[in-house]
């Protein structure tokens, strides 16, 4: 298991790097405290890129799903129509922040968004993990918040 972890991670930041490495705009980067702020003030609506398994399992309260990748039975594979269910839910000129589990799907994702014309989205540097180790509000399954 560690090994397709890892073996996902390094997929996952090749791309990253490819990216980066072209004629793209630089995605603005936020740091959790920030995105809080951002969402709470309302401003800003908060996009949740992981899986939907992962989402199940805890996420930012009233964060939109959207999946950037889908694990299968190959691997990690992007969703082919992640644009347009991402711009069913939000107008280009929406204020959009962007998280995965660690922020490199999310950055991916934002590089995407600007790509189809999305004006402001900002990546939240950390994800998901940096949210719940900052104490911020998370909605998690019934069983979980039992425990």
């Amino acid at each position: 298991m560690r090994a397709a972890t890892a073996l996902a991670i390094c997929a996952l930041s090749a791309l990253l790097v490819a990216a980066r490495g072209s004629e793209k705009p630089p995605v603005a980067a936020v740091d959790v405290a920030a995105a809080g702020d951002l969402v709470r003030s309302g401003g800003h609506r908060y996009l949740d890129v992981r899986t939907e398994e992962e989402f199940r399992n805890g996420h930012v309260e009233d964060s939109l799903n959207v999946p950037y990748l889908f694990f299968t039975s190959q691997g990690r594979e992007k969703n082919p129509k992640f644009i347009e269910q991402v711009a069913a839910h939000f107008d280009k000129q929406d204020s959009i922040v962007v998280g995965c589990k660690s922020g490199v799907r999310s950055e991916l994702a934002c590089f995407d968004l600007m790509a189809a014309g999305f004006e402001n989205v900002k990546n939240i540097e950390g994800g998901y993990d940096a949210w719940v180790e900052n104490g911020l509000a998370v909605k998690k399954p019934q069983a979980q918040d039992e425990l």
